[in-house]
């Protein structure tokens, strides 16, 4: 009788009377805390490289979940595009930025080029696709002789990639035999997160790692990047991805 004036099904109240909480409710903020936990460890991944994040620290969830949880807290991917009423217009150059200038009709212009060796180092983050999953190279070149200095390849991508090529480039240096402290290293975006980090190599250390703020826009120079090696070297043969694909899961299909 008490059902029926209530209006309630007798199956459901019981099931709610039992367990308050049901295991969805319980498991949701496990699954947002390690998403938050990816997305300020890596703020430029969106929301499906966030679900390999949380996959690795054991939180397992699909893609609609992540997109979900991530919409609702308004955790977006830094790179992301804001609206079209809310964009601004590139302002000044930051302080640091040694590249930039303002030419005679007050216009932002920056110049990427060296009077000498080891005077200034480009570096940016480019992908290709592979056979089972997509490499993600991080390469530096001297901006005066066009050489590529030093390189890290990685799968996923993250901002930490841009510390391994670093630190491979100051010793190859001082390998070299090349001594000059104080070079400047132009990043961008993708790669100005690891600004502030020094190699631990000693002996050739660069001056300062910066890029554009976020204001600037986003500056893509890798065709630019990468030209040197291209015009030297063949194209590269179909690459495999480091993990490889058991003999099990091959005859799949």
């Amino acid at each position: 009788m008490t059902y029926r004036v209530l209006g309630l099904a007798r199956q459901p109240y019981c099931r709610w009377l039992a367990a308050p909480v049901t295991a969805s409710d319980l498991e949701e903020p496990y699954r947002a805390n390690a998403l938050f936990d990816a997305h300020q460890d890596d703020p430029e991944f969106g929301y499906r490289f966030l679900v390999d994040e949380a996959a690795e620290a054991g939180v397992a969830m699909a893609q609609r979940t992540a997109w979900r949880i991530c919409s609702d807290s308004g955790w977006w991917s830094a790179f992301g595009k804001p609206k079209r009423s809310r964009a601004k217009r590139p302002g000044a150059p930051a302080h640091d930025d040694l590249c930039a200038f303002v030419d005679e009709h007050g216009v932002i212009r920056r110049e990427f080029t060296a009077t000498a060796p080891n005077e200034l180092w480009l570096t940016d983050i480019t992908e290709r696709k592979a056979g089972e999953g997509t490499l993600y190279l991080c390469a530096i070149k001297d901006a005066h002789s066009n050489r590529i200095l030093g390189y890290s390849i990685d799968s996923p991508m993250k901002s930490r990639l841009a510390v391994p090529a670093l630190n491979s480039t100051v010793a190859r240096r001082a390998a070299e035999g090349r001594h000059k402290a104080g070079r400047v290293v132009r990043a961008t975006e993708a790669v100005s997160s690891a600004a502030g980090i020094r190699p631990r190599a000693q002996p050739l250390r660069p001056g300062r790692l910066h890029g554009p703020p976020r204001r600037c826009g986003r500056q893509r120079c890798h065709g630019e990047l990468l030209r040197a090696a291209a015009e030297r070297c063949p194209r590269p043969p179909h690459l495999d991805h480091p993990w490889g694909t058991p003999d099990r899961d091959r005859d799949l299909d």
